[in-house]
């Protein structure tokens, strides 16, 4: 461990004083904002008062009053006085958690916001320790934790102090002898309890501290593990994690070993209090207390006094110490981050070598080295990378064209990289892809792997971390909506249909377009039954009585029809049968213009001029044969698209 991590880990066991110092003003200001809310929760427990005082009281006048007294109707008039007392205690407990949401969700709110901004802060300033991982655990976990625990503190502490000013009333009231036999073991078991509360507090950050610590290593190691393999380093990080998970499970058995102290503190004040009483009954007896004011006192202690006391220490002893400590680490002083899954200050440790990325060679395709089995390459942090001639490269494309400068390309990507975050691993790395006019491309690789960003970034509605995207020549970043809507039509997997008539949605990207129009795209998209069932193409269209299919189809004959010269299809005939699919690829192929389809199905990338496979490290792009040939992950998605092992044509 290094120097700093250890001085911060010091700081970590301090006993919680420092920590309530610079909780205490936020605490005030936070309850001053909500008065109100404090004194109806008061309102509301004040009637715990009265009943925790009316059950004792019932009992001993009952037994006083009544039975001992030979009036049993007395007796039991009393006793239905206690229960009643009883059952009164359901609306207030419904009226306590409705003012207790006035308190707990306004808490969890500020608790969010804060940690966000913290976050966004850490990360936009760029420090050393790069984006804070363990925002992760406070916008999660902890916020959870202190919402829980600030809400059982409130609810815990409320009804103790209440119900101990009714059952303390009711003992004194009794004979005040009680008190003087009660009192003193109850301060002794609280003393033995507050006496835990420091140490518990201080094992509570050492165990918080190290789940943050835990929870950044593996963050940072699966961020990094392509180049943990490429490196070598990856027994040094996994050497760094079992240290981590060992000092996590020793914070743990510490932790665990105050709470057996705790439980015992809670032994100490719920047991002997009644043990006390019952050893002083003849001295009670002496001083002339009752037979009914000694059950009376032992029913103050037994229903209300020591099940309030037990409950409230367990809830300081846990809740507590916890809301204490997560408080602390989301809203007190940034801390330095501990762990790193790789060093970079050290050469050669994990992290200070990037793998190679992929370079273009000449005449085709060339990519870094497949990764080792194991060696990571996720799908959402895959990368990306193909050198695919177009119009301006003396090769021969991929689908065996000859090279066309005289047009211009329908699409075209230069050096295209995407990452969602400064210091995230790349979706998309350095890709060149050029499709020619006219041109039927389908886009294939796993879920996940980045086919709707490149979809996305094709349409204009993502924008590039480096590199260029062209749509028929222009630059499509930053362009306004209205120029994007006449270069292209991006229709997604969830098709949008509006309420209107069915023309009105089938000319919403053609307003132009004429009722011969219309019926050619009806007719060549096979929507007549549809059209049928509504009555004609003028009635109107309620989008929550068509199925999934239908609403693909309505939004695949609006792209039919609207003039855009390229057309984007990110999965949109998901929900259709293959027969339909096919029709519907078929015509769009058809249409005049360039059709960019991420495949559904085998059958979408046979029916194109060439396919583009992403598989996380490479692009490979050809026809179907030829990335049959080339592309391993092309062979097993085709073997699972046909339910066994791909053949070789």
């Amino acid at each position: 461990m290094t120097r700093r991590a250890a001085s911060a880990d010091t700081r970590e066991t301090d006993d919680g004083s420092g920590a309530v110092r610079r909780l205490a003003p936020h605490a005030r200001r936070f309850l001053a904002r909500r008065s109100g809310v404090l004194v109806r929760l008061a309102l509301w427990s004040l009637a715990e008062t009265g009943q925790a005082f009316l059950v004792g009281h019932g009992v001993a006048r009952a037994v006083d009053q009544g039975f001992l007294a030979g009036d049993t109707r007395r007796g039991l008039l009393w006793l239905t006085v206690a229960l009643v007392a009883v059952l009164l205690g359901a609306p207030v407990i419904r009226g306590v958690f409705a003012e207790l949401a006035g308190l707990t969700e306004p808490l969890r709110d500020g608790l969010v916001r804060h940690a966000v901004d913290r976050s966004l802060g850490s990360a936009a300033a760029g420090g050393p320790g790069g984006t804070d991982r363990a925002a992760v655990s406070r916008l999660t976990n902890q916020v959870e934790i202190a919402r829980d625990s600030f809400a059982g503190l409130v609810l815990t502490l409320r009804s103790f102090v209440f119900t101990a000013a009714g059952a303390l009333l009711g003992l004194l009231s009794l004979h005040p002898s009680l008190l003087v036999v009660v009192l003193p073991p109850l301060s002794l078991g609280m003393g033995l309890f507050l006496v835990t509360l420091r140490p518990m507090a201080a094992a509570q950050r050492r165990a918080l501290a190290a789940d943050e610590a835990l929870g950044d290593h593996a963050a940072r190691s699966r961020a990094a593990l392509r180049d943990l393999t490429a490196c070598g380093t990856g027994p040094a990080a996994a050497r760094r994690g079992a240290e981590l998970i060992e000092a996590a499970a020793a914070a743990a058995r510490v932790l665990a070993g105050w709470a057996a102290v705790r439980t015992a503190a809670l032994g100490v004040a719920g047991h002997l209090p009644v043990l006390v009483l019952l050893l002083a009954v003849p001295w009670l007896r002496g001083r002339g207390v009752t037979a009914g004011a000694l059950l009376g006192a032992f029913t103050y202690l037994v229903q209300s006094l020591l099940p309030a006391l037990h409950t409230l220490m367990t809830a300081l002893g846990a809740a507590g110490s916890r809301l204490l400590v997560v408080l602390d680490r989301i809203i007190g002083p940034e801390r330095p981050e501990r762990t790193r899954a790789a060093e970079p200050e050290r050469a050669g440790g994990p992290g200070s070598v990037r793998a190679p990325a992929a370079t273009r060679t000449e005449p085709a395709l060339a990519a870094a080295p497949r990764p080792a089995p194991g060696a990571g390459g996720g799908a959402v942090t895959a990368r990306a990378t193909a050198a695919i001639p177009g119009p301006g490269d003396d090769a021969p494309d991929l689908g065996g064209r000859p090279a066309d400068r005289a047009r211009t390309a329908a699409v075209e990507l230069r050096s295209v990289t995407l990452s969602y975050g400064v210091r995230a691993e790349p979706v998309l790395d350095s890709l060149d892809l050029c499709v020619a006019p006219g041109e039927h491309l389908a886009v294939v690789g796993p879920s996940g792997i980045g086919k709707s960003t490149l979809t996305r970034l094709v349409a204009g509605t993502l924008a590039p971390s480096g590199g260029e995207v062209r749509v028929d020549g222009r630059e499509v970043t930053g362009r306004p909506p209205a120029e994007l809507a006449a270069l292209r039509v991006l229709v997604p997997q969830e098709a949008y249909v509006f309420s209107g008539t069915l023309s009105d949605n089938l000319t919403y990207l053609g307003p132009g377009a004429s009722r011969a129009d219309l019926d050619a795209a009806v007719d060549a998209l096979g929507l007549w039954p549809l059209v049928e069932r509504l009555g004609g193409l003028d009635a109107p269209v309620r989008p929550a009585e068509l199925s999934h299919g239908e609403r693909q189809l309505v939004a695949l004959t609006r792209a039919w029809v609207s003039p855009a010269p390229l057309l984007l299809l990110d999965e949109a005939t998901c929900h259709l049968d293959p027969a339909a699919e096919a029709r519907a690829e078929e015509a769009l192929a058809r249409r005049p213009g360039t059709l960019l389809v991420v495949a559904h199905r085998l059958s979408s990338a046979v029916r194109a001029d060439r396919v583009l496979v992403l598989d996380g490290t490479d692009a490979v792009c050809g026809t179907h044969d030829e990335v049959l040939d080339r592309s391993p992950l092309y062979r097993d998605l085709t073997g699972h698209w046909q339910g066994g092992p791909a053949r070789r044509r």
